[in-house]
Order: structure tokens, then C-alpha cells, then sequence
């Protein structure tokens, strides 16, 4: 039986933090409606106190959808849990996502502090939120640059605090995937009660390798993914929520799964993009306008006998209709043919020769 990877999509605060890509509360909950649709676990609506209008989108989310959990960030600052709590007072399934820097760089240039108050702090903002909600998600910030036997000190004190999720986020994309997932096996066997928990992992895209880390952290014990509808995000942007599942689902051999219905893909994908104003990458893994597309007569050839020579995934799994056989100059006789008989035109081999 697989194990469930729980899907966290932080499209509407993460994603949302990208120049340019404000959307207003109206939009905010049409996006959250989609992605409950979608079958999105839980869904991160917003930082209540950052601005009036993310508190208003998370008390709107909270009204509008059903079932997924309803998700709202904080600082470890106490009033910011306060204002988060309010914000997620209709919620049928609240949380309150609250943490604090936990590397070298955070800890001596962000909060002039030390490992030990960062500790402190670490387990005061869990118990604070745990007055307001039971689910307390605790994010240990550039756990990616953490030092190991810290961040399992750190986990170790906040799953005793309360948190029902910890998250590891390399929020700099600076690891490598060996590393990450190494990083996840280390606090899977040294943090005294981590198996009462969810351990998630978000993963940015600075150097490419957000997908390839997340996948790392699920293979070595994580089981959330905290992602974005076509990795969008700040800088370079989050994990891919149609790379993970897409992978997932194609490696049926990771004996991992989700509750993604993969054919409402596209269209979500599409909708995000339009509303906040981002192009889909033509080349973007899953969702880009080329990703189903051959140009190459040897390629088009071989997608026509059998369209798993060239193709790992059918295009209607993520409820694109069909691939594309773009005719060029490398076309060959299969493809011509192919577009000649789906616009009705039958020619036998002397005439389509010529």
C-alpha cells in the first residue's frame, strides 16, 4: 500500500509574493476554490498580519472552501499568531504556520541572537499558537543551511512544544539533493518523537535542483510537499506542484501518492498564469506549451507507432487532449502524412513521396 504525500500549496502566499503578481480577495478565493478541485490537502491562504488585505483573503478562503486545511503564516512573533488565529476563525480545519530562522545567518545577522534563544523563542511561538488551534505547523527557516545536530535540537523541542507538522525548508535553494535528503534521513533517526509528526519539505529553485531536493526529502521520510502551481514563487520560485505529482505518478515504484486528480492540471495551471500574469516557460516541465510537442522527424516518427517512445506521461493525464506533431523542416513522410489525414486529405505513397 502507498504511503500519502500530503500536498501544501503555497501558491496563494508564496507564489503571491512574486513583483507583479497581487491578486485581489476575490481572485484569492476563485484560485483556492480551484485548487480545493484540484484536491489540494492543505492550502496556505496568506500572512494575515502582513497586510490588511491577506487577512481579509484568509477570513474569505476560510468561508469558501470545504474540505482542504486552511493555512496561515506567521513570524514567531506573538501577535502575529493572534492576528492569524482571527483570520482563520471560520476555518473548518485551521493552522497556524509559525517558525523562526534557524542557521548561522539567521541567527547572528537577521536576529543578532543566539542558537539558544532562537531555541527558546522556537518553543515559545508553538505553545503560544497551540492556545488558538490543535494543528501547529512550525517552519525551521534555512534549515537548508543548518547545522544538522542543531536543526534536530530545534525539531526535538517543538514536536515536545506541540507541532503537528515541521517543516525543513531549504529556503535559499542552496542544497544539493544528497544532501537534503540526508538531511531529512538525519532527523528521522535522531529527533525523539518525529514519527508522531509530518515532516515537510519546501524547496526553492535558486539553483534548479526544487523539485529534485523535494523529491529527495519524500524518498528519506518527508510527507508534505509544500509547492506552487507552476513553481512560481520569490526569485527563481518554489517547487513545482505538477512536477511532484506528475513524478510521483510515473514512479509507482516510490510506493508514494497523493490526492491530485492530475487531469485538472492543465487547467489550473493555465487559470494561475492568466490571473497573476505570469507566461508559462514554453520548455516548463508538464504544463509548458512545448512539453508535448515534436518538431524532430525521428521523434514524431516514433510518438506516431507509439506514443511511449517519446512520451512518459499522456498528455491526458494532466487533461491536455493531445500531443502536438508540429510539422518542420526536419519532418519527415510519417508526420506529413499524419497532418494530411487529420485534415482529411488521404495521398498514396507516389504523391506524398512528391
Amino acid at each position: 500500500m502507498s504511503d500519502k504525500v500530503y500536498i501544501f500549496d503555497t501558491t496563494l502566499r508564496d507564489g503571491e509574493q512574486v513583483p507583479g503578481c497581487r491578486l485581489n480577495t476575490q481572485e484569492k478565493v476563485e484560485v483556492a476554490k480551484k485548487l480545493e478541485g484540484l484536491g489540494v490537502d492543505i492550502i496556505e491562504a496568506g500572512f494575515p498580519v502582513s497586510s490588511p488585505g491577506d487577512f481579509t483573503s484568509v477570513v474569505e478562503i476560510s468561508k469558501a472552501v470545504t474540505w482542504p486545511t486552511i493555512c496561515a503564516l506567521t513570524r514567531a512573533v506573538e501577535s502575529d499568531i493572534k492576528i492569524a488565529a482571527e483570520a482563520l476563525h471560520f476555518a473548518k480545519r485551521p493552522r497556524i504556520h509559525t517558525g523562526i530562522g534557524t542557521s548561522p545567518y539567521h541567527i547572528k545577522y537577521k536576529f543578532n541572537s543566539t542558537p539558544e534563544e532562537i531555541l527558546e523563542r522556537a518553543v515559545g511561538c508553538v505553545k503560544y499558537a497551540k492556545k488558538f488551534v490543535e494543528d501547529v505547523q512550525f517552519y525551521a527557516e534555512d534549515a537548508g543551511r543548518t547545522d544538522n545536530e542543531y536543526l534536530a535540537r530545534v525539531v526535538e523541542a517543538v514536536i515536545k512544544a506541540g507541532a503537528t507538522v515541521v517543516n525543513i525548508p531549504d529556503t535559499t535553494g542552496y542544497c544539493l539533493p544528497s544532501e537534503f535528503g540526508e538531511k531529512i534521513k538525519y532527523l528521522m533517526e535522531h529527533v525523539d518523537g518525529i514519527h508522531k509528526v509530518t515532516i515537510a519539505t519546501h524547496c526553492h529553485n535558486d539553483l534548479g535542483m526544487a523539485t529534485a531536493n523535494t523529491l529527495s526529502g519524500l524518498m528519506n521520510g518527508a510527507r508534505q510537499a509544500e509547492v506552487t502551481i507552476n513553481g512560481i514563487g520569490e526569485r527563481a520560485g518554489n517547487t513545482s506542484l505538477e512536477e511532484v505529482v506528475m513524478i510521483l505518478k510515473s514512479h509507482s515504484e516510490l510506493n508514494l501518492d497523493t490526492n491530485i486528480n492530475s487531469k485538472k492540471i492543465a487547467s489550473v495551471s493555465r487559470m494561475v498564469s492568466s490571473m497573476m500574469n505570469m507566461p508559462i516557460q514554453p520548455n516548463k516541465a508538464i504544463v509548458g506549451r512545448n512539453a508535448f510537442a515534436h518538431s524532430s522527424g525521428i521523434h514524431q516518427d516514433g510518438v506516431l507507432k507509439n506514443r511511449e517512445s517519446y512520451e512518459i506521461i499522456d498528455p491526458k493525464d494532466v487533461g491536455i487532449d493531445e500531443n502536438a506533431i508540429v510539422l518542420t523542416a526536419r519532418s519527415g513522410r510519417a508526420a506529413l502524412k499524419h497532418r494530411l489525414e487529420s485534415l482529411g486529405v488521404n495521398m498514396e505513397k507516389e504523391a506524398l513521396d512528391k
